[in-house]
C-alpha cells in the first residue's frame, strides 16, 4: 500500500529559473512522511506530540526528474517503505501530476503521470532526551508493513569522506529558524546548506578570469547525516570538491564539520543548463579548463 499526500505549491518555492528549488523538494517530501506518520497514529492518541522520541533522517537519496513549475494545483507525493530493519527503516517517495491524455479523436483518453523526483529516505527511532538512537518496537513495526513494498534495487553507495587538501571552506552560520522542535538543524535545512557553498564555491573558482557562472540544475543529492548539528553562534566549517567533471555535468563532495567531528557528507551532481533553450549544455572551453584544475587539486 502507498500512502498520498497532497502538498500545496507556494510561489516562494520557485528559483530564478521558474522551477521549484531543489532544496524544497526536501520539505515536500518531510511533509508527506509526517503525514503518513499521523495516519498511522491511532485515533485516541494525544494531539500534543511528546518531543523527547521521535524519528530521525539518516539517510537522504534524491534524484531529480524534470522541472516543477507552480501550479494552483496540489503535487502529488506517494511515498511507501522498503525496508525495516531492526533500528531503522527505508521509505521512497515519488512526486508527480496526473496529466490527463487524449485519444486519437481528441476525446479524454485517461490520464498520465508526469513524475519530477524519485528519492529513498533511511529512518531511524530517537530518544531526544537521552541523544541516542533507539530499536523499532513491535507496534511501530506493525504499522510499517502495511506500507512495505519489497524492492530488488540495492542500497545507494555510501557517500564518501570529503578531502579538505585543495577543498573550498564555506563558513556555515546556522540561523535560529533553522533548528526544528527537536533543537536540531532540520534535515531539509542541510540542501539549503550545499546550495549555499556550492554558489559561493563557484563564485570564488570565476573571480577575475572573465568566465561567466553557468546556469546549472541538481540532479542527484545523496545526504549521510552523521551527527546533529546545533545552534551556536560560531560557524561551523562545509568542505567541498569538485570530484568529477563530465560532458554535461560534475560531481561535488562536501562535508559539514566542527573542527575534526565529520557532521554530514554529501555527494551532489548538477547539470549545465541553457535558460534560453531549456535544456542542458556543455560547458565552455574556458570554464572547462577551471573546474578540471579544481578537480587536479583535491586529487
Amino acid at each position: 500500500m502507498r500512502h498520498v499526500y497532497e502538498c500545496p505549491l507556494r510561489w516562494a518555492d520557485l528559483d530564478l529559473l521558474g522551477h521549484v528549488n531543489n532544496v524544497v523538494y526536501a520539505d515536500y517530501l518531510q511533509e508527506a512522511r509526517v503525514d503518513l506518520m499521523r495516519s498511522m497514529l491511532p485515533p485516541t492518541a494525544p494531539q500534543d506530540a511528546d518531543l523527547t522520541e521521535g524519528i530521525v533522517v539518516v539517510r537522504h537519496d534524491v534524484t531529480y526528474l524534470a522541472p516543477l513549475l507552480f501550479d494552483f494545483r496540489p503535487v502529488k507525493i506517494e511515498c511507501w517503505v522498503t525496508e525495516v530493519r531492526a533500528a531503522t527503516f527505508t521509505m521512497a517517495y515519488e512526486i508527480f501530476h496526473d496529466v490527463p491524455g487524449e485519444g486519437s479523436d481528441g476525446a479524454p483518453a485517461g490520464s498520465t503521470r508526469r513524475v519530477y523526483l524519485r528519492a529513498s529516505t533511511v529512518l531511524a527511532p530517537f530518544v531526544f532526551a537521552e541523544e541516542r538512537p533507539r530499536r523499532l518496537r513491535p507496534e511501530e513495526r506493525a504499522g510499517l508493513a502495511a506500507y512495505v513494498e519489497e524492492t530488488a534495487e540495492p542500497r545507494p553507495p555510501r557517500v564518501a569522506a570529503a578531502t579538505r587538501d585543495g577543498a573550498h571552506r564555506f563558513p556555515l552560520h546556522v540561523r535560529f529558524s533553522d533548528v526544528d522542535v527537536y533543537r536540531h538543524v532540520n534535515n531539509v535545512k542541510y540542501f539549503e546548506y550545499l546550495q549555499e557553498a556550492r554558489i559561493r564555491q563557484m563564485a570564488d573558482l570565476l573571480r577575475g578570469t572573465g568566465v561567466q557562472t553557468p546556469g546549472v540544475v541538481v540532479a542527484q543529492t545523496d545526504v549521510e547525516y552523521r551527527e546533529p548539528i546545533l545552534l551556536r553562534p560560531e560557524p561551523y566549517e562545509l568542505w567541498s570538491s569538485i570530484v568529477r567533471v563530465g560532458t554535461r555535468s560534475m560531481t561535488i563532495t562536501s562535508e559539514i564539520a566542527d573542527g575534526a567531528r565529520s557532521l554530514a557528507r554529501a555527494r551532489v551532481t548538477v547539470v549545465f543548463f541553457d535558460p534560453e533553450s531549456g535544456r542542458s549544455t556543455t560547458p565552455t572551453p574556458e570554464l572547462r579548463m577551471l573546474l578540471e584544475e579544481a578537480v587536479t587539486r583535491t586529487s
